[in-house]
């Protein structure tokens, strides 16, 4: 292998992990554990110490200003799992961190490229949603709900994350693109005692000006027919969606989006879904597209 005229390079810091995930989006641990991995080009390099500084600005953390943690010079070869000791974190708030390390030889890496981890909504009074449903209908086949909410976004978008659950199972869309691509969510749990959300990056799925959600739900464990002797209504009659998008524009300003009474609801192709059954589908019945903003 060719070294090149500049020779050997430097000792790196790559691959920074948030409870072991890359750039996650909603974190509930409070002191989540932070991990990267170095890479040098000779061999017998270690890690001899460390330094970690997290900010809730990008710009902030190239400055070293404003920062919610900062680590000094720590002597240690930890780099899995150091456990995050700064200030208080917040709900929905994203934080920017990197890590410089220093070797055996005294070389330091410089600082890495930025990371980041985002909270998720850790108390239940974060959501401001609101369960929105269409009431249980006496229809046997018990068709699944179609929702719908259109709203204008007047700025420019630095980043947005739509946090959703249901009672059932739930499909979304924001301007006519899915939301994420896993099924069958939230997923199934002992909905009596706790209920899983997802939360999901729609950054790129947004637009300046008019935009719209449509998201249809299904019966799911939560109502369908479940178990070995199948039984509906296992947990409930009636299937609803909480629904939450928090968008953050450049400027450093906010706003939200959230299930309402003011959201849209009808039913639509899907005249019944069910886990053990599947489904009955009537495309007589498929409305104009929910998902779209009119113009």
């Amino acid at each position: 292998m060719l070294i090149g005229e500049a020779g050997f390079a430097q000792l790196k810091v790559q691959r920074l992990l948030t409870e072991s995930l890359s750039d996650p989006i909603s974190i509930d641990a409070l002191n989540p554990a932070l991990s990267w991995q170095i890479t040098a080009p000779q061999r017998n390099v270690m890690q001899t110490a460390y330094q970690i500084r997290v900010s809730t600005s990008s710009d902030d953390l190239k400055r070293g200003k404003h920062l919610v943690w900062n680590t000094g010079k720590i002597l240690s070869d930890q780099s899995v799992y150091v456990i995050y000791k700064g200030d208080a974190l917040k709900s929905a708030q994203r934080y920017y961190w990197q890590v410089k390390v220093w070797d055996n030889t005294g070389k330091n890496s410089g600082w890495s490229e930025p990371a980041t981890w985002q909270m998720g909504l850790l108390t239940p009074a974060d959501w401001q949603a609101k369960w929105i449903t269409p009431g249980f209908t006496e229809d046997a086949e018990r068709p699944s709900p179609l929702f719908r909410k259109e709203f204008s976004s007047a700025k420019k978008i630095k980043y947005a994350v739509a946090y959703i659950t249901a009672h059932g199972l739930y499909e979304a869309q924001i301007n006519g693109h899915r939301i994420g691509d896993a099924y069958l969510t939230p997923g199934w749990t002992s909905y009596n005692k706790r209920l899983e959300y997802q939360a999901y990056d729609v950054t790129n799925l947004l637009r300046e000006g008019q935009n719209a959600i449509g998201a249809t739900l299904g019966s799911g464990w939560y109502r369908g027919h479940v178990g070995y002797d199948p039984t509906p209504n296992l947990y409930g009659k009636d299937i609803a969606l909480l629904f939450q998008l928090q968008i953050t524009y450049t400027d450093g300003t906010t706003a939200m989006v959230v299930s309402d009474d003011s959201w849209k609801s009808s039913t639509g192709a899907i005249r019944s879904s069910e886990i053990y059954y599947g489904e009955t589908i009537d495309a007589r019945k498929n409305p104009k597209r929910l998902d779209r903003p009119r113009f």
